[in-house]
């Protein structure tokens, strides 16, 4: 397919700046059938990849399904919140296609009822295209991380990673990136014409907001052995997070606060033997703590009771993590780097993760500093205006009325 086949009416298309993402009128009426890769919004511990998938096909399908026909494809049962079995369901209209299959679901199962029933259009948020496919596919590239810092992936994942998003960028119809900068990123390193990709900025979990409440507070702090103050990152604990960096400036800033501890939450990824390691190293070993996956339902809480929230990730493609700070008026320290700074907008305070240094005085500074931090918690609720899963979903189903109307 030439980049003249895949591209889209630049009024959808492009051009897209750094301040806000593709804008559209709504969903454009069309026919045909339009099939849902939602394998991806099963999960027991989800992450960034997955709470995409269920939030945009949530509010995605209430749009398609007034004006064709949706197919979503699961390995299993559908989820709470994605069943489509009531009139007042978000996913009312919708077929569900169970299809168990024990391995290579998307290459093998997938591909077979691409062959023998397949839609109109392909959507596929957050995974792989299968290897059979319909004429018309659209995906989502969420970042590419491996490429940027290669080292903080295991070289398996690395190269599957690669082979991946090759094989999306290549054989799709259009693309979806979650921000200018991933954009970018896919343009330069598989030299992907620009036209053929869209960004949609993701939103946030809608019933994130602030937790003043004491006792809910306490408990939440008793449930994962957290103390009263706090500095906290939230996310995946791998080498990408930068975590060793951030270890290393709060050992500079400790002595001068006492009581303060550092939380490191969210699930075990590859290669975190070194980041428990730093900690102990440094001596820190009651001071950082490594509370695990926090469960969705204490998420507001761990956020509002920190004294502030710590991102200094390498590289992100979006940063959900960022959005979820501000949306609980906790204030906001991370990279000056990748996506990020345009996801905060004047939200947070941007510093260099290479720098040791700058880190620890971000922190200095926003644990010093009433009115800096009063500010970025007043400009990060502002920022959160730019976002949210029902603009999302309106892009999106327009994007693919265009493809399904050429």
């Amino acid at each position: 397919m030439s980049s003249a086949d895949s591209a889209v009416p630049t009024a959808l298309a492009g051009p897209v700046t750094s301040t806000g993402p593709v804008t559209s009128t709504g969903p454009v009426a069309s026919t045909g059938v339009v099939g849902i890769d939602a394998s991806r919004v099963l999960s027991s511990a989800p992450t960034g990849t997955e709470s995409y998938s269920f939030h945009l096909i949530r509010a995605l399908v209430p749009l398609l399904s007034d004006h064709q026909p949706v197919r979503l494809y699961l390995r299993e049962h559908a989820p709470r919140g994605i069943e489509p079995d009531s009139a007042s369901a978000p996913c009312r209209g919708a077929e569900l296609r169970v299809m168990p299959f024990p391995r290579m679901w998307t290459h093998v199962r997938l591909s077979w009822e691409m062959l023998t029933d397949p839609p109109d259009l392909l959507f596929v948020p957050a995974h792989v295209l299968p290897l059979i496919r319909p004429d018309r596919t659209l995906v989502t590239v969420h970042d590419l991380g491996y490429r940027v810092y290669p080292e903080a992936h295991p070289a398996s994942q690395r190269r599957y990673l690669d082979l991946s998003t090759h094989w999306n960028v290549r054989s799709a119809t259009h693309i979806l990136a979650d921000s200018v900068a991933t954009r970018q990123a896919i343009v330069d390193a598989y030299g992907t014409p620009s036209e053929k990709i869209t960004v949609v900025y993701p939103g946030y979990e809608p019933d994130l907001a602030p937790v003043l409440d004491p006792p809910t507070l306490e408990q939440m702090r008793r449930r994962y052995g957290i103390p009263e103050e706090y500095i906290l990152f939230l996310g995946r604990i791998q080498p990408r997070k930068n975590l060793a960096r951030l270890i290393e400036a709060f050992s500079a800033i400790a002595a001068s606060s006492p009581g303060l501890s550092l939380v490191l939450a969210g699930p075990t990824g590859w290669l975190s033997e070194p980041i428990v390691a730093r900690a102990a190293a440094r001596n820190l070993g009651d001071r950082v703590l490594f509370p695990g996956y926090i469960a969705p339902e204490d998420k507001a809480a761990l956020i509002s009771g920190a004294r502030l929230f710590a991102y200094p990730s390498l590289y992100e493609g979006f940063g959900f993590p960022v959005l979820e700070a501000q949306a609980c008026g906790t204030p906001l320290l991370t990279s000056a780097t990748s996506s990020l700074p345009e996801v905060t907008g004047e939200g947070g305070l941007l510093v260099d993760p290479k720098d040791v240094g700058a880190i620890a005085e971000g922190l200095g500074r926003l644990l010093e500093d009433t009115e800096l931090r009063q500010r970025l918690v007043r400009l990060g609720f502002d920022n959160l205006a730019r976002f949210s899963w029902a603009k999302a979903a309106q892009q999106v189903s327009a994007l693919i009325g265009v493809l399904l109307a050429r």
